[in-house]
């Protein structure tokens, strides 16, 4: 198994953070086996780009809640790091 579990939504309470105060929180690993994600279905295309982060942050945005890691954005990086044999990868985690 990849990932913990596959959801479709996000079962915390909107966080409201913007893309500079994602950036302020400093990258740590997680293991993807204790990431619950938040999309059940993803592009191919986007999987495959090479370019993929090339316009957004280069770290997936977790969000911890309840004592869980939800992953909110980077599924394809996430993804991408699994299939290459890795079992943890750095992303920014928020404590909600």
């Amino acid at each position: 198994m990849i990932f913990k579990a596959v959801r479709d939504g996000r079962p915390y309470p909107e966080h409201g953070l913007t893309l500079k105060q994602w950036s302020e929180i400093p990258p740590r690993p997680v293991r993807l086996d204790q990431l619950i994600t938040t999309k059940r279905e993803l592009a191919l295309d986007k999987l495959l780009a090479e370019d993929s982060t090339f316009y957004g942050d280069l770290f997936p945005h977790v969000v911890q809640w309840e004592n869980r890691l939800y992953l909110e954005d980077g599924l394809h990086r996430a993804l991408r790091w699994a299939l290459q044999q890795r079992t943890s990868i750095h992303a920014r985690v928020y404590q909600a």
